[in-house]
């Protein structure tokens, strides 16, 4: 009994854990409805999705939504957004539903739609930006017409069982919980308005029900050392090993290689690590009062572009960045007493896009760090990053004894080897004697 409480206890605690993300604790997509009017079977609700996550956003093609609804209820209309499938409408006569599903799956409509089919913050073809990198693109939101519902508060019944994909899997919703209604101000802002009720729904990502294995990985290189420490062996799994394509080979001419599928599935540029992204992270030169790190990102996924990449790195010096030359920055500070990680993107229409794996397939910028006298050391890997992420999912770091070494530490290693093994022998001598 013991044995199954405890196996409980850690599965529970686990469940919880892989859903938190210590970068970002507040990190998730809420999902609002707000009634703003009655139908005589039904009502009319404006559903709006933030994104609340400060790093991770949802990339193309874009979020889908489904739930269940509790009773038996159609979508007669929406604006801004659709169901994928309608469903069997065969009982209804003359005005036919949108959708009659029991389990609507709803997605973005795509930019360029008729004025009359469009909503605030709708047609984005579902991507959503970060919250830390652009709050104005992290919205979305459709208007949806219920029928068959309840009429007023005391009657409707809360949809249950919410699914979001963004794009693909990694998201948990909670259950619909209702909360004090949305107040909105007209126009001209000297009125308030109120929804008539208001429900939440919250979505969180976890990596490990995203993927099994990690989606990018990291490498190391110094002024100091002439060791380059590559990514891991198989750091984003070797499943792909016999579908991936050499930097040489013909096949990379032929016309439409470039054309994602869509299942999504990857080609891969052949390499050990088979990863669709490597960051590499350069310590570059070293001032008196400055040091200088190169990082570097590139793609190895020849289907795939990256709109609205992002770069997340903990590192303890980050609480001193002078410059960052072609990146823009923005730190990121979960406990306000600890300062120790930051968030790098592209320049918008300069570097936002990060292409296809080839010759265009990178982007790079430097960093610029005052040194701190009492922290600062180039000694026993401390110029390098505790973790990386790539647009919100962690990437696999080399084994910290591979980490290129200052050559003074290499003969101070082989000094204590050197002195441990005399000291060996002269114990075993005096033994033996």
């Amino acid at each position: 009994m013991k044995f199954f409480i405890s196996v409980l206890f850690l599965f529970a605690l686990f469940s919880y854990a892989a859903a938190y993300d210590p970068l970002d604790p507040n990190g998730n997509v809420t999902i609002k409805w707000d009634i703003v009017s009655w139908t005589p079977d039904g009502y009319v609700a404006v559903v709006t999705m933030n994104n609340f996550q400060m790093y991770r956003h949802i990339m193309s093609p874009g979020w889908t939504l489904g739930w269940t609804w509790a009773k038996k209820e159609v979508i007669w209309s929406m604006v801004g957004a659709q169901t994928t499938e309608q469903g069997d409408c065969s009982k209804f006569k003359g005005n036919i539903p949108h959708c009659c599903k029991k389990t609507p799956t709803v997605v973005d409509l795509l930019p360029g739609v008729p004025y009359n089919q469009q909503f605030t913050n709708c047609c984005k073809g579902g991507v959503l930006a970060a919250w830390g990198q652009d709050p104005q693109s992290a919205v979305s939101a459709f208007q949806i017409s219920v029928g068959l519902a309840g009429t007023s508060n005391k009657t409707v019944k809360l949809p249950k069982n919410f699914t979001l994909l963004g794009p693909g899997p990694g998201y948990t919703c909670g259950p619909a919980k209702v909360v004090p209604s949305t107040t909105f101000l007209t126009p001209d802002r000297r009125r308030k308005t109120q929804a008539l009720m208001t429900w939440n729904v919250t979505c969180t990502y976890s990596q490990f029900l995203a993927r099994k294995n990690p989606n990018c990985c990291v490498s190391f290189s110094s002024f100091y050392n002439e060791t380059i420490t590559p990514c891991p062996t198989c750091a984003c799994g070797c499943q792909n090993k016999n579908n991936c394509v050499k930097s040489d080979s013909k096949f990379l001419k032929m016309v439409g290689l470039n054309t994602p599928r869509k299942d999504n599935a990857p080609l891969l540029q052949c390499t050990h690590h088979m990863c669709p992204v490597r960051v590499h992270w350069h310590v570059k030169l070293n001032y008196k009062e400055y040091w200088r790190v190169k990082v570097s990102i590139t793609n190895f996924n020849y289907r795939m572009n990256y709109t609205l990449w992002s770069l997340v790195v903990q590192h303890p010096n980050l609480n001193n960045v002078t410059q960052v030359f072609s990146f823009d920055y923005k730190p990121l500070v979960p406990y306000e007493s600890i300062n120790d990680t930051g968030m790098f993107y592209g320049m918008k229409y300069y570097n936002d896009l990060l292409m296809e794996a080839g010759p265009l397939g990178n982007v790079q910028s430097e960093v610029l760090l005052r040194k701190d006298k009492d922290t600062f050391t180039f000694k026993q890997g401390w110029a390098f990053p505790r973790k990386v992420y790539f647009n919100g999912d962690e990437c696999m770091l080399p084994p910290p004894d591979t980490y290129p070494f200052l050559p003074n530490s290499a003969h101070q290693h082989l000094s204590f080897t050197s002195f441990t093994f005399i000291a060996a022998m002269f114990f075993l001598f005096v033994t033996l004697w």
